[in-house]
């Protein structure tokens, strides 16, 4: 009988984090939880820690460590808990840890994914910022430490499937590559009334069960301007080489045409849990718990291209992706702090849902990248960029 094999889950609490402990569960003779982090849910993590036994539970701040460790007592569980950054680069690079699954949102999570880059384990990245973010420095430490890196959004899944098995024949062989969005709760709103969207309108989402902040991403298409950089990076193609099609019914999730026109295309029910345990168990497949699609149900599939009237002033957060991917090193990563600064503030009633892009926009223009060279250089970028737009929310209140 083969080793189970060990997995960390950085994020665990949050809709990625809930679905990989689902599949996980449908294989318990594949693998074992090694390692479970989370923010500040202590009931959630509680409970995951009770039914999945890791060894060790990290949670981001020492008081909320304690509280679990205070809720775990009396139970028969052998979990350590943990906090700080510090240990959850401990649980992404220990020599026991076969697979990290990249949860955590938000730049937050690239010193985790780095941990696990250089200690060459399989890394399921859902955490897009940690490409977004760390770029070339990222793709470094994948290539120096010989990890494995398997993306798990289901539109570079999709084109990642798509693609030939032969990695050296995809410049020659590609065409293009196309990302498909559903367009979110407000692909038909008319555009003058977006100024009034409010948080529960935003995170309201037609057909995935997201967090806030990836459901706010997914309402101004930002979620789609970053899947559009980490494609770039992750696939090694030109940006001029990367589409978007609106498709409403999240059914393809996204597709590759090749040079003799052939367009190879990923289709399944909008559930994470598909792309998740393809992640698990490549090159294998295995049984992920999602529904089959029933095509003798299914309605017509439609597609819109950004050329549809009120989208690009709609959508106006997408057209960003190829101007950072245009500037100097580090512009991404300027314009996801600039992004993650607006949401929040979006989310807390401090900015209009309408300048979201515009914040965005304004702060790759005023707040320059400088010689990225490690890590340490793309945090102090980081916390600039954030320091920047926390001002102009301040200024546009």
């Amino acid at each position: 009988m083969s080793r189970l094999q060990q997995l960390t889950i950085l994020g665990s609490t949050g809709s990625i984090g809930k679905n990989t402990l689902d599949v996980v569960s449908l294989h318990p003779q594949r693998f074992k939880v090694f390692a479970l982090s989370a923010h500040q849910q202590v009931d959630e993590l509680l409970s995951q820690c009770l039914r999945f036994e890791p060894r060790y539970a990290v949670m981001t701040s020492p008081a909320h460590a304690q509280a679990l460790k205070t809720r775990l007592k009396g139970h028969a569980v052998r979990t350590e808990v943990l906090s700080g950054p510090e240990a959850l680069l401990d649980i992404s690079q220990d020599a026991e840890v076969d697979m990290v699954m990249a949860a955590i949102v938000g730049a937050a999570g690239l010193p985790p994914c780095l941990a696990a880059a250089r200690a060459g384990k399989r890394l399921l990245l859902a955490n897009k910022e940690a490409l977004v973010v760390g770029a070339g420095v990222f793709l470094e430490a994948v290539q120096a430490g010989g990890a494995s890196l398997l993306p798990i959004d289901s539109e570079h899944s999709a084109i990642f499937q798509c693609l030939p098995v032969d990695r050296s024949t995809w410049q020659d062989a590609v065409d293009h590559v196309i990302l498909t969005a559903s367009g979110g709760p407000f692909r038909t709103l008319p555009v003058d009334q977006l100024k009034a969207v409010t948080p529960e309108q935003a995170c309201a989402h037609p057909n995935w069960v997201m967090g806030r902040k990836i459901s706010v991403d997914s309402a101004t298409m930002m979620n789609k301007a970053l899947e559009v950089i980490e494609a770039h990076y992750l696939f090694g193609f030109e940006p001029s080489k990367i589409q978007v099609l609106i498709h409403p019914q999240s059914v393809i999730h996204s597709m590759v045409q090749l040079r003799d026109r052939a367009v190879m295309a990923q289709l399944g029910t909008p559930d994470m849990r598909m792309p998740i345990a393809l992640g698990l168990s490549w090159p294998d497949r295995m049984m992920s718990g999602a529904s089959e699609v029933d095509f003798s149900r299914m309605g017509g599939l439609t597609f819109e291209t950004f050329d549809a009237p009120g989208h690009r002033q709609r959508f106006a957060g997408l057209q960003l992706a190829w101007q950072a991917l245009q500037g100097p090193v580090g512009t991404t990563a300027v314009l996801n702090a600039a992004n993650e600064v607006a949401v929040a503030a979006f989310l807390e009633g401090r900015l209009r849902f309408d300048r979201i892009a515009a914040l965005n926009e304004k702060a790759m223009d005023q707040v320059m990248p400088k010689g990225i060279a490690n890590l340490d250089d793309l945090l102090e970028l980081d916390a600039r960029a954030r320091q920047w737009s926390q001002a102009c929310v301040q200024d546009w209140q």
